[in-house]
């Protein structure tokens, strides 16, 4: 027998109603979504430091060039203090742009010049090594230095961080259980998180290069490292 369009659509309106009612059926009841946070604060122990040098002229091609040697020249000095871990070198942004007149010439080219800027980035944990270090390279100056923790001292003490977090959201969860009457609870759904929250930015010279051999003054702070775990539990009758 062939069903006409209509009976079809009869056929899977019914459908539809019936499993519509049966998610409401099987909806979850007696459902609380919840969270618990443990932190650790800990010193800062890996820091980050940005030089910078910049040349200006008429030419891209030559003030590129001028770039190449006075990041080449500064590579050489700090490549004698690299310690693997404790001071390393890498380079950073390296850029050469248009700089353009102040009042542009109809119908003319409005570029009077270039400027280029070029970047070292000398990061590690041994501090006073590489405030002694930034100091020394004269023909760069600091724009910018960064504390944070090292990998090593994150991971030391996240699974402890992560164990307190998981036992209050269970003692949380518990706690939720009584108090709403119930005996106990099932964990339908959970989630970790973390991250390490500090104070980034630290105070440098940063106007004028240092003196030969004079240290950049910098500080750290502390770094907290925290866990998060959010998920949702389904209580269960005494």
């Amino acid at each position: 027998m062939c069903l006409k369009p209509a009976h079809w659509l009869a056929l899977a309106l019914l459908a539809s109603a019936a499993v519509a009612q049966a998610q409401v059926q099987s909806a979850p009841q007696n459902v609380v979504n919840l969270s618990a946070e443990a932190s650790l604060e800990l010193p800062q122990d890996l820091l980050v430091v940005t030089l910078s040098v910049t040349r200006e002229g008429f030419e891209p091609a030559t003030v590129q060039a001028q770039l190449r040697q006075a990041l080449d020249s500064a590579l050489a000095e700090a490549r004698k203090a690299v310690r693997a871990g404790q001071l390393d070198l890498r380079t950073g942004s390296f850029s050469v742009s248009p700089r353009y007149a102040a009042k542009p010439t109809p119908g003319g080219n409005n570029i009077n010049g270039w400027l280029g800027r070029a970047e070292l980035v000398i990061e590690g944990k041994d501090i006073a090594a590489i405030s002694q270090l930034a100091g020394r390279l004269s023909t760069l100056q600091v724009v910018r230095t960064v504390f944070g923790l090292s990998r090593e001292a994150r991971e030391k003490v996240e699974s402890e961080v992560a164990a307190q977090a998981i036992s209050r959201f269970r003692a949380r969860a518990q706690a939720y259980a009584q108090l709403f009457g119930f005996g106990s609870y099932v964990l339908r759904e959970v989630a970790v998180g973390g991250g390490e929250v500090g104070a980034p930015m630290l105070r440098a010279r940063l106007m004028g290069a240092a003196p030969a051999e004079e240290s950049q003054p910098v500080e750290a702070g502390k770094a907290l490292v925290s866990v998060t775990v959010s998920g949702s539990i389904q209580l269960s009758p005494p």
